[in-house]
C-alpha cells in the first residue's frame, strides 16, 4: 500500500500552483488582457504539465516478467530521468497486481542532470538508484554512470540478463551528454572538447547526435545490444524535431541508420577538431553502430518496442486548448522548427506583426505557438569584449524584440521546457511592447548583445528572464506569441 503522501502525489491537480492562483484571481477569459505575461506563463506551465512523466507513464508500462523466471531492470538517462524513475516506482506495485504478479522485483540505475532529481514524496518506494551528472558537457560522474549502466546491461555488475528478464529503459532529452562512454581511442577529455565544439558550431541536433552515436560505446543502439537476450522496452520523452527515437538521447536502445561516413562529413563540415586515430576509425567504419535488423535489438524475432510517452506536439496542443478555453484563437505553427534562433525570432515577429495588422489568416486576439529545436552559432568576440550568456530561447527573444520594434499589440514568451536555457539558470525570456524602450532607459543596446549572444545580459536587467527551476521533463523549445 502507498502512504498518504504518495497517494496525494499521484492524484495531485494537473494545474500547477502558479496557474491555479491565476485561475482563482481572474476568470481565464480576462487573463490575457489584465496580465499578458502572466497568461503566457500560464500556457508554458500547461505545456510542461502535459509532459510530466507521472501523467504519461502508466499506460505504457510493459507486462512484468514472471518473478519465478525473470526480473525487471530499469536503466535510463536524461533530464527527466529522475521523475521518470519516481513515476515507475509509484506505479509499479499496482501495475504488477493488475497483471497478476504482485511483488515482481524491480531495481535499476538512472542518470539525470545535476539538480534535476525531484523531491521524493514520503513513503515512495526507493527501488531505482538515481545519480546526477553534468549537462551539456559531460563529466566524470556521467562517465561513471554510463560504465555502471553498461555493466548492469552486460552482466558485469549483478547477474547476467536472460531471455526471461525485462529491461525497462527510461530515455529523455539530455541523455546524450549524461550517458557518456567514449568509443575506443577517445578519452573523456576528447569527448568534452568535441562536445563543446559541436554546441558552438550551429549544427542541428540530428547532426550532433549522429556524431555522438559513432563516438560512443553505449549510444546508437549499443545499450540495447548489451542487454541481449533480455526483452527491452523503452519509454521516451521526445525533445527532438520529428520525434525520431533514434535521435532522442542519441538512441541508446534504437537501431541506427546513420553511418560513420555521415558522422565524418559532419565533423568536417563544422571544422570539429578530433584525434587523427578516431578519424581513421571512422574512415574504416570501425565505429559503426548496430543497424536495423540486428538480432541483438530483437526479442523472440521482434524489434524491441519504443514508446513515446510525451512529445512537443502534445504540449503545444495542451497550451492551445488552454488559450481557446480563455476565449482566444490559438494556432500551432509547428513542433519541428529549426534554424538559427535569432532568425527564427525575426520570422515569428513578421508573422505577429502581419497578424496584428489583419494581413494573415490568423484572427486576433490569438496565440501563436511553436516548438522545435533552434540553434545558436556562437559569434567570435572582439578583443576585450565580454563573453555573452544565454541559450536558444533568449537568442530567439532578442531576434524577436529587434524585429518587432515595440509593436503595441504583441507580447511573447520563449522558454525551454526543461527549465534551463543553455547552461544558464533561466528557462528563457519574454518580450513586451516596451522592451526596447525600457532597454534604452538602461542604456542597453540590443544589437550589441546579439553580436555576442548575450541574452542574459540583456533581459536580466529588464526583469524579463523566465526562471522556473528544473521542471523534471523536457519536450524542447516552447514559444508563445500573444497578439491582441
Amino acid at each position: 500500500m502507498l502512504g498518504p503522501d504518495v497517494a496525494a502525489w499521484l492524484i495531485r491537480p494537473t494545474i500547477p500552483p502558479m496557474t491555479a492562483h491565476l485561475a482563482d484571481t481572474l476568470p481565464p477569459a480576462h487573463l490575457h488582457l489584465s496580465d499578458p505575461l502572466g497568461f503566457l506563463r500560464h500556457l508554458y506551465d500547461v505545456a510542461v504539465q502535459r509532459a510530466l512523466p507521472l501523467h504519461n507513464t502508466a499506460a505504457w508500462l510493459p507486462v512484468p516478467p514472471d518473478p519465478a523466471k525473470g526480473r525487471t531492470l530499469v536503466l535510463g538517462a536524461g533530464k527527466a530521468g529522475g521523475a521518470m524513475a519516481q513515476a515507475v516506482e509509484a506505479l509499479w506495485d499496482a501495475h504488477c497486481q493488475q497483471h497478476g504478479v504482485p511483488g515482481a522485483p524491480l531495481s535499476g540505475l538512472v542518470v539525470t542532470r545535476y539538480g534535476h532529481t525531484p523531491p521524493r514524496p514520503a513513503g515512495l518506494p526507493h527501488l531505482i538508484e538515481v545519480v546526477e551528472a553534468a549537462h551539456p558537457v559531460p563529466d566524470a560522474a556521467g562517465l561513471a554512470a554510463a560504465q555502471r549502466i553498461l555493466a548492469l546491461a552486460s552482466g558485469r555488475e549483478g547477474r547476467p540478463l536472460t531471455e526471461h528478464d525485462l529491461v525497462l529503459c527510461l530515455i529523455s532529452g539530455g541523455g546524450s551528454s549524461l550517458l557518456t562512454l567514449p568509443a575506443e581511442g577517445l578519452t573523456l577529455a576528447d569527448k568534452q572538447h568535441i562536445n563543446r565544439q559541436l554546441l558552438e558550431s550551429g549544427a542541428d541536433i540530428t547532426q550532433m547526435n549522429t556524431v555522438r552515436k559513432h563516438l560512443s560505446a553505449i549510444k546508437g543502439g549499443r545499450l540495447a545490444a548489451a542487454c541481449h537476450p533480455a526483452r527491452v522496452v523503452t519509454l521516451t520523452i521526445s525533445d527532438v524535431p520529428g520525434d525520431d527515437v533514434s535521435v532522442i538521447a542519441s538512441g541508446p536502445t534504437v537501431a541506427d541508420a546513420s553511418t560513420c561516413d555521415e558522422a565524418l562529413h559532419i565533423l568536417k563540415q563544422y571544422n570539429i577538431d578530433i584525434p587523427a586515430a578516431v578519424i581513421k576509425k571512422l574512415e574504416n567504419a570501425e565505429l559503426e553502430t548496430p543497424k536495423p535488423g540486428d538480432a541483438r535489438l530483437q526479442h523472440q524475432g521482434r524489434p524491441h518496442p519504443v514508446h513515446l510517452i510525451a512529445t512537443p506536439q502534445q504540449s503545444l496542443e495542451a497550451a492551445a486548448h488552454a488559450a481557446r478555453e480563455a476565449g482566444l484563437n490559438a494556432y500551432i505553427l509547428s513542433d519541428e522548427i529549426e534554424g538559427e534562433s535569432r532568425e527564427v525570432g525575426k520570422v515569428h515577429a513578421a508573422l505577429a506583426r502581419s497578424t496584428a495588422d489583419g494581413k494573415t489568416a490568423f484572427q486576433p486576439p490569438c496565440v501563436i505557438l511553436s516548438g522545435g529545436e533552434t540553434t545558436v552559432t556562437i559569434k567570435p568576440r572582439e578583443p576585450g569584449q565580454p563573453k555573452g550568456r544565454g541559450g536558444r530561447a533568449g537568442e530567439f527573444c532578442m531576434g524577436l524584440a529587434l524585429a518587432l520594434q515595440g509593436h503595441p499589440k504583441v507580447w511573447a514568451l520563449a522558454a525551454d521546457t526543461d527549465g534551463i536555457d543553455g547552461i544558464e539558470a533561466n528557462a528563457g525570456a519574454r518580450v513586451t511592447p516596451d522592451t526596447l524602450r525600457r532597454a534604452a532607459a538602461l542604456e542597453l543596446k540590443l544589437p550589441d548583445h546579439l553580436s555576442r549572444n548575450d541574452a542574459v545580459g540583456f533581459f536580466e536587467p529588464l526583469g524579463d528572464l523566465v526562471v522556473t527551476g528544473p521542471t523534471h521533463t523536457n519536450v524542447n523549445d516552447f514559444r508563445a506569441l500573444l497578439v491582441l
